[in-house]
């Protein structure tokens, strides 16, 4: 049996490839890492993109149930001038993903809900960037 976290990743990664709004924003580039320049240090994909982030599971089991939280934080990046773009990205990650009923494979989706969006400017001073979370909760059958 698979972890929830990596399940979801997947059902994740399948949803926003598929979803016509955010496909038009961003021709389908969503990434678990992008891919990178000859040296393997700088990003070489096409702007603008979302990259899987940072996940953590924390058990909370009930009575006959094993579940958990997953809180999993997605990226958005632009390099258009400004703020827009990335925030339309954000906003169509988030529509596509809240309250979203992903199958996974072995474990159970009880729900995923966006909970916020932070939206600044890279240290290059040219990429703006989103981090888009959420929080899913998941049962072991």
């Amino acid at each position: 049996m698979a972890s929830a976290e990596l399940e979801l990743q997947g059902a994740m990664v399948a949803r926003l490839k598929a979803d016509a709004p955010l496909t038009s924003l961003i021709s389908g580039r969503v990434y678990d890492q992008p891919p990178a320049d000859l040296n393997g240090v700088v990003p070489a994909a096409t702007y603008p993109y979302v990259t899987l982030g940072e996940a953590q599971t924390i058990r909370d089991d009930a009575t006959c149930v094993r579940g958990g939280e997953i809180y999993l934080t997605l990226h958005a990046w632009s390099r258009a001038v400004g703020f827009p773009e990335v925030k339309r990205i954000a906003d169509a990650v988030a529509d596509s993903l809240h309250d979203a009923p992903l199958a996974l494979a072995t474990n159970r989706l009880n729900s995923i809900e966006y909970r916020q969006t932070r939206v600044f400017r890279d240290p290059d001073g040219i990429t703006s960037h989103a981090v888009i979370e959420f929080v899913a909760f998941t049962e072991k059958p």
